[in-house]
């Protein structure tokens, strides 16, 4: 029997927008994949991965789409969606489409209309972050930026995230997401800067999980374990009635 409520993190959308970001449990990966690993480029064996996309998929409406994430700003209408299409956001304006992303330390962004014209995904690593695939996908969705809602779902947090000069110079401006530890090296908060950029697109409503990946061990993290499993982020609009 699978525990639902440790399986997931529901993102706090109205329908007929659903969301939710998967956490380590319920799936049936050993370690150090264990054990719902969603991820098939993780090195983990591929029966198992497909399993946990099958338990993943009895959740959802349709197939998610996969994407082939670089740490770019590519952002596709899933209508465009082939296997292996490279990109780092996704949106769709059509009921039962799953748009998904997958992560392990990286910020999923999830974003919806407020009234449910559309819904989008995000990786949001710092490169993703740095080449703008926030203000990308926010400018591809054909309502304002106002309507929308914008979901951060768990990432590294600012505790456990130090970096290089070259993270701390890829964000002027943001200085205030960065603390100086040692010599050369930052703390750097991601969900700040994702909140920052939300907000200089427009965004009307941003709501943070808080959950921090590196702590504790209901999230795969890749900085803390090096060799883990990925989670997903998935949104869609559900068909009518």
């Amino acid at each position: 029997m699978i525990n639902h409520e440790r399986q997931f993190i529901s993102a706090p959308f109205e329908r007929p927008v659903r969301g939710f970001c998967t956490t380590r449990f319920g799936g049936v990966s050993a370690a150090p994949f264990d054990s719902f690993n969603l991820g098939a480029a993780s090195g983990d064996e591929a029966n198992r991965v497909a399993e946990n996309r099958r338990l993943l998929r009895r959740m959802l409406p349709a197939d998610p789409r996969w994407l082939k994430q670089v740490h770019g700003n590519r952002v596709i209408h899933l209508s465009d969606w082939l296997q292996g299409t490279e990109a780092d956001a996704a949106w769709t304006d059509r009921p039962g489409q799953v748009a998904a992303v997958l992560t392990a330390d990286c910020l999923p962004l999830l974003i919806a209309d407020s009234g449910g014209a559309c819904v989008a995904a995000i990786h949001a690593g710092w490169r993703g972050l740095a080449s703008g695939v926030i203000a990308e996908c926010i400018a591809a969705l054909p309502v304002r930026p106002a309507r929308l809602l914008a979901w951060i779902g768990p990432g590294i947090c600012r505790e456990h995230y130090e970096v290089d000069g070259v993270v701390h110079g890829a964000f002027p401006g943001a200085e205030e997401a960065f603390t100086a530890n040692r010599e050369g090296h930052w703390l750097a908060d991601l969900p700040a800067i994702a909140r920052k950029q939300l907000k200089d697109a427009g965004v009307g409503q941003l709501i943070d999980s808080g959950a921090c990946t590196a702590e504790g061990n209901r999230f795969f993290s890749h900085r803390r374990d090096r060799l883990t499993g990925r989670m997903a982020s998935v949104i869609w609009i559900e068909h009518a009635g």
